[in-house]
């Protein structure tokens, strides 16, 4: 059976990309996918043709690979299927509109956009150029967050009526970040909320807004204690999603920063970072809410079902590793952004225009829930990454 191959290309050359690059390296047929494959045929560098092609070597792009010292190059490839935009969140609308003029289909890291209108801007013009978008919202393709929707969905916990999300990680940014550093910096769309409070979020829209049938947004409550620069370190919101058939009004509480950890001694004895409370019984999710490899399910009749769900991979021998932030997996095991590679391959496809496990609209639903919270304790970006505008030079 010949296979479908998706040939990628890389818009940017950092940690993130270098990440999701060797992801794409291991035969799919190690995760039990055997229809699909991979290839990394470009990728780009803002800074030289150099680093691009240095970053190809490094993550085992094909052997004719292009590197181009411009976004603009490469979006004009005519051999490239889709581009995964890794650039920081405050460049995202830039350069995701740049693909999409280009008729590209597009891969954005998240947070998609830094506000909600530039990414109602972005949905606008891929209907436009009847493109695939997707936000790079990765966890959401885990074998482990299936099984916790699908866990939801069946009632065997109940009625959900309230769910517990953490991410946090004790940086310490004054010690960990130079005041440019895209974690903390303002013009880099900086600080916890979209950098880590997506995937508190994520948590509990899968509870909410995934899993329901006719989903309805939820209101905000919020607090946010800021860091020196103006972005926020910590911040706490409090979600409530409107009463359906089954049950009242659901709340979520999603929580993030930057000064304490979910896992303090990086062993999970602190806990589970996600509670789905329903009113049969509760899954955990066990820290870290981006990578999670471990659930448990507590059922109100005694069952306890403790599961592990480590990330696949070419295995040990291999001579293969992936990881991020300077540190790796275990030689073999995959980081786990494949699988996200893997629902983009299947949409194109499959001739479809958004992911399967959140959808255009689900992602702007999200975007305007940390609009809101941002609005509501003042934390505000430059103008010059907020704006509608295209082309600005950033």
């Amino acid at each position: 059976m010949s296979k479908f191959t998706v040939k990628w290309g890389i818009l940017a050359t950092g940690g993130i990309a270098e990440t999701f690059a060797r992801d794409l390296w291991p035969n799919p047929e190690c995760r039990g996918v055997k229809d699909i494959e991979h290839k990394v045929v470009a990728a780009a560098s803002s800074s030289s043709a150099k680093r691009a092609q240095d970053f190809l070597k490094e993550v085992r792009g094909v052997e004719d690979a292009k590197a181009y010292g411009s976004y603009e190059e490469l979006v004009k490839d005519p051999s490239v299927d889709i581009i995964y935009i890794a650039t920081p969140h405050s460049h995202h609308y830039q350069n995701a509109m740049l693909c999409l003029e280009a008729g590209k289909n597009v891969l954005c890291e998240k947070a998609f956009t830094t506000n909600a209108p530039q990414l109602e801007a972005l949905i606008k013009k891929a209907k436009e150029k009847n493109v695939f978008l997707m936000e790079a919202v990765w966890t959401r393709y885990f074998p482990l967050s299936i099984y916790v929707r699908d866990i939801i969905t069946s009632g065997k916990i109940g009625p959900v009526s309230r769910t517990y999300a953490d991410l946090s990680m004790a940086m310490l940014p004054e010690k960990t970040f130079e005041d440019g550093h895209r974690m903390v910096n303002p013009d880099l769309a900086g600080g916890a909320l979209l950098d880590l409070g997506i995937y508190a979020l994520t948590w509990v829209f899968q509870t909410f807004y995934t899993t329901q049938k006719d989903p309805k947004p939820p209101t905000v409550l919020s607090t946010m204690r800021k860091y020196k620069l103006g972005t926020d370190e910590q911040t706490s919101m409090l979600l409530t999603f409107p009463p359906t058939d089954a049950r009242g009004e659901a709340h979520g509480i999603a929580t993030t920063g930057m000064r304490t950890s979910a896992d303090p001694d990086s062993k999970g004895s602190a806990g589970p970072a996600i509670r789905i409370q329903g009113e049969l019984g509760e899954v955990q999710v066990y820290h870290p809410a981006f990578r999670p490899t471990r659930t448990k399910l507590v059922l109100g009749d005694g069952t306890v079902e403790d599961k592990e769900w480590p990330q696949p991979g070419p295995g040990e021998g291999s001579g293969w590793k992936n990881g991020f932030g300077g540190s790796f997996q275990p030689e073999g095991e995959g980081q786990g952004m494949f699988w996200e590679a893997d629902e983009c391959a299947y949409a194109l496809k499959e001739g479809r225009k958004e992911g399967k496990y959140e959808s255009l609209g689900e992602s702007l639903v999200i975007m305007k829930v940390m609009d809101e919270v941002r609005e509501q304790n003042g934390m505000k970006y430059p103008e010059k990454i907020e704006t509608l505008e295209y082309p600005v030079k950033l």
